[in-house]
């Protein structure tokens, strides 16, 4: 029984014909003995229609059950007017078997085949993870995941990029996120690690004379799991020579429409918005900011430089920021909404929230008898404030008073989607490059200064000279593309000069020169053989399809994913290791007494 056709491919036009299906069972319905079945593969549904009374099919009937796996041979014919189905593409259509070959009898699956799988605990689906591909919506977003690929492909190939394959056991760089180790068995002591990114070697590329590299790279990082992170991720990596950061804008809005084109069947709109990365912070709290809607931050500092109302007018005497954000009609939000935002702001260095309510012409706050007048209307007049609204503050150092505002922007937001006093449409792309980001950040922790986003990007020409007078202010050659909210991407011109490395290493971020010699030092020498201008830029594959797939997590468009434990459960991985195993790697495992391996 050789497959003619698949499910999804018979119309009105081969009525009359014998064809050869195979496939899963979808479902029985028995009408009077005579078996309609839904025959599903990758493609789509056909009805088959199994008569009794027909003893070539033998009394195979009664294992003929949800999910086996069966091949049939039949007559294609017309189902009658009352039965067409206009959702189904064959739904004109049903196939009456002649032949049944039963392959595999399946048990009762553990949960629905449909969508209300998804009610359905996410550990006991990703357990049974071959039987959720299985369904129709898992497995169309594994098929738009690949036309994302080649899409990316196509277009790369188009622009005279080569893809390489750089190695997956790397050299450990612990200053970065956590990494996984792997023991070599063959220099005993010694370990790789898995790669967070192909960052160095890429580079190196570059100084080979590639001159265009991409590659659609495994990348790991041992970090505590949300829905936008896995341990093991895919990323569009890519580099290349004699590029400032206008042409990389170019070639990536182009990908982009690429791929929304093919994938899609949109056309996105370019060239992408720019901003700053203070102007996002300063007006949406965050370097990430979804455009789909405005409600901005307003500065209020000039309003409460005198006021009386201590809590304000000294966070603007000690040189930081007083901050507040208009949430139009959101005056009605209950105490235990407003208590959540409050924990909000607490865990990102507020000692509360303070807001006033605009309701029935009447203002509502607790701290509304620390205002004059003469603040109340110039308040009313910056923020537009009327009635049915509502007004947070936040009032700290600046960056602190944006990233409370930017994070109460957004859950605000989302409340006033439930109550549909707003609309956020996933359809809506807006694309937005931030740029301008600085060069270094002062970790106090440390007591130093670090690299913003890597220590290999380029600073801005013309702020080199601040790189030995004040480190705060020079500027990166940084671009990170972002879509409605969430970091597609970033990357940046690298340094090229082994003599700018070497200080950007040493005397900026105080990195001991023997442990830049011994982590490094290769890169450095390099970069005196002839090492071009270049720059790059990586994407999360992941993070793209889950929105192009309309989903609200990574784990449902990768295959086999990681639960928030770090636990792949199909396979029940990580697992323990034998004794043999760990002897021949020199190393040995150690256990709190109190904990033990979960898996």
């Amino acid at each position: 029984m050789k497959r003619t056709h698949h499910c999804s491919q018979l119309r009105s036009s081969d009525s009359g014909s014998s064809v050869n299906l195979s496939g899963w069972v979808d479902s029985v319905r028995d009408h009077g003995g005579i078996l309609f079945v839904d025959l599903r593969d990758r493609e789509g549904l056909t009805q088959i229609v199994f008569d009794p009374s027909n003893t070539s099919l033998g009394d195979q009937f009664a294992s003929i059950k949800p999910e086996s796996v069966i091949a049939i041979t039949g007559k294609v014919e017309m189902r009658i007017a009352d039965a067409i189905n206009v959702s189904l593409a064959t739904g004109e259509v049903e196939v009456h078997a002649s032949s049944l070959k039963i392959h595999n009898i399946s048990k009762t699956p553990p949960f629905p085949m449909d969508d209300s799988a998804d009610k359905t605990s996410e550990d006991l689906r990703m357990t049974y993870r071959y039987l959720d591909l299985r369904r129709s919506s898992n497995a169309n977003i594994l098929r738009l995941r690949h036309n994302t690929c080649k899409a990316i492909r196509s277009y790369m190939d188009d622009n005279t990029f080569i893809e390489v394959e750089t190695p997956m056991l790397f050299k450990s760089t612990p200053e970065g996120a956590r990494e996984f180790l792997v023991p070599s068995r063959m220099n005993p002591g010694s370990f790789y690690a898995l790669p967070q990114s192909p960052q160095q070697y890429k580079q190196m590329l570059m100084v080979a004379g590639l001159e265009r590299y991409y590659q659609l790279a495994r990348c790991f990082r041992d970090e505590d799991l949300r829905a936008d992170r896995q341990p093991e991720f895919t990323q569009l990596d890519i580099e290349l020579s004699f590029v400032d950061r206008e042409e990389m804008y170019s070639l990536i809005e182009g990908l982009m429409h690429r791929v929304w084109k093919d994938v899609l069947k949109v056309d996105i709109e370019t060239p992408f918005q720019r901003m700053s990365y203070y102007e996002a912070m300063d007006r949406f709290g965050v370097d990430k900011p979804d455009m789909r809607f405005e409600m901005e931050l307003q500065d209020c500092e000039e309003i409460f430089k005198d006021s009386s109302f201590k809590v304000f007018s000294g966070a603007v005497a000690s040189g930081g920021a007083v901050k507040a954000i208009n949430v139009k009609g959101l005056a009605d939000l209950t105490q235990g909404e407003l208590r959540n935002l409050e924990e909000v702001a607490k865990s990102l260095g507020a000692k509360g929230l303070a807001f006033i309510k605009s309701v029935d012409g009447e203002w509502k706050s607790p701290i509304l008898k620390f205002f004059s007048d003469t603040e109340k209307a110039a308040l009313k007049d910056q923020l537009n404030i009327e009635d049915g609204d509502i007004v947070f503050f936040a009032a700290t150092h600046w960056e602190r008073a944006c990233t409370i505002l930017g994070r109460v922007r957004l859950d605000a937001a989302q409340l006033l989607v439930k109550r549909g006093k707003l609309t956020i449409d996933p359809c809506d792309y807006k694309f937005l490059w931030v740029i301008e980001f600085p060069l270094m950040l002062f970790d106090e922790e440390l007591g130093r200064f670090a690299a913003s986003h890597h220590p290999f990007t380029a600073p801005v020409e013309e702020d080199i000279p601040l790189l030995d007078s004040d480190p705060k202010k020079v500027r990166g050659q940084h671009y990170d593309l972002v879509l409605n909210g969430v970091e597609l991407g970033g990357g940046s011109i690298r340094i090229h000069q082994p003599d700018l490395q070497k200080k950007v290493f040493e005397d900026v971020l105080k990195i001991d020169p023997q442990l830049v010699e011994s982590r490094f030092g290769y890169m450095l020498k390099a970069f005196e053989y002839g090492a071009p201008p270049h720059g790059g830029i990586a994407f999360g594959l992941d993070r793209m399809v889950t929105i192009l797939a309309q989903r609200n997590s990574i784990r449902d468009v990768i295959a086999f994913p990681k639960n928030q434990r770090a636990q792949e459960m199909m396979t029940a991985s990580p697992g323990t290791a034998t004794d043999k195993q760990l002897k021949d790697l020199h190393i040995k495992a150690s256990l709190p007494k109190d904990e033990a391996p979960i898996i």
